[in-house]
């Protein structure tokens, strides 16, 4: 297949191409980025550059340009990764910046895709997790989850957060796309062994005894393996009964203060120091990022996937979370 992937040269783009890489299909990634950019496979490094089957192409994830467009013409997947990083601080400008860069490239992939003669069979465009409401009664899935930002004193970084995500979705779904079948992945976070992801992040706070609950700790955290992620948008893309919006998470998302005491578990640490809110509120100015990251409660699962048959390999997070700590320890040596 020829998939491509807008926003690819991030951690997920990296993680796709590299589960594509070994499937044998050809990968386009649309950047902005003109530098050459690493698939990184455990210790084995691959340019895209030198390997055949991946290609980089610039865009500016504003216009439709014919430089990238043609790239969509007679593909056969399209995955729009884009979207600026939301770890920041949420001023006007970054909040704009954050807005805009989801909504202008999921309108461009969605204008290019109407003008194909020969458009893809399918478009997975990113959505998040945090599209759902605060909350930790019952679990969000598809069908009987409940969309935030109208709780009751919802503080003003996560009431935007879901805006954004609502905006993000709204821009994907303008479209008239009778022959392509259209995904919104609303995807958790992505635990991944890569440098710098947030599993690499959090395991070295754990390894500085700093790995204790966050908060009240009563929070919810959504999660999902790289191994369940890659096999998810396998089934996304092969499987025309799933459409619309998907949540792409563990079918056991899991309190905070259990979620650090995993990671605490699979690195050998017996002790974290718990992190109060005043705390974290200092620690994410210092960082220049947000506590909602950490203190937003997503309690989502995987409804749609779960009612097709799809078979996590990774459901709890006791599990995933010692594969992951093996692999990092082994990808530093």
């Amino acid at each position: 297949m020829k998939i491509i992937l807008p926003g690819g040269s991030g951690q997920l783009g990296l993680v796709l191409a590299r589960h594509f890489l070994r499937a044998n299909h050809q990968v386009v990634i649309l950047s902005r980025q003109t530098a050459p950019r690493k698939v990184l496979n455990m210790g084995e490094e691959v340019s895209p550059f030198s390997d055949s089957r991946v290609r980089m192409v610039a865009w500016d994830g504003k216009r439709v340009e014919a430089q990238w467009r043609d790239e969509i013409e007679g593909s056969d997947v399209v995955i729009n990764l884009a979207g600026r990083s939301v770890n920041c601080r949420y001023h006007q400008k970054n909040r704009r910046l954050i807005m805009e860069s989801r909504v202008d490239s999921a309108r461009a992939v969605g204008q290019a895709i109407t003008q194909c003669q020969s458009p893809p069979s399918v478009w997975l465009q990113s959505s998040t997790a945090t599209i759902y409401s605060h909350r930790y009664d019952a679990a969000n899935d598809e069908a009987s989850g409940v969309i935030g930002g109208e709780e009751p004193d919802l503080e003003d970084t996560w009431k935007f957060s879901i805006d954004v995500a609502k905006a993000w979705e709204a821009a994907a779904t303008e479209f008239n796309l009778p022959t392509t079948r259209q995904v919104l992945m609303r995807t958790a976070m992505v635990m991944s062994p890569d440098a710098n992801g947030v599993f690499d992040v959090l395991t070295g706070l754990v390894k500085k005894f700093l790995g204790g609950r966050n908060g009240d700790g009563r929070q919810f955290v959504s999660w999902i393996h790289e191994n369940d992620f890659v096999a998810a948008i396998d089934r996304l893309i092969t499987d025309k009964t799933l459409e619309g919006p998907v949540n792409v998470a563990s079918p056991n998302p899991l309190p905070n203060s259990d979620f650090m005491k995993g990671l605490r578990d699979a690195n050998g640490v017996s002790f974290g120091l718990p992190a109060s809110r005043w705390m974290l509120e200092i620690g994410a100015r210092l960082m220049k990022t947000e506590t909602e990251l950490l203190l937003k409660s997503r309690r989502v699962v995987p409804g749609k996937l779960s009612a097709a048959g799809f078979e996590f390999q990774f459901p709890r997070w006791a599990e995933a979370c010692k594969d992951l700590a093996r692999k990092l320890a082994t990808a530093k040596g």
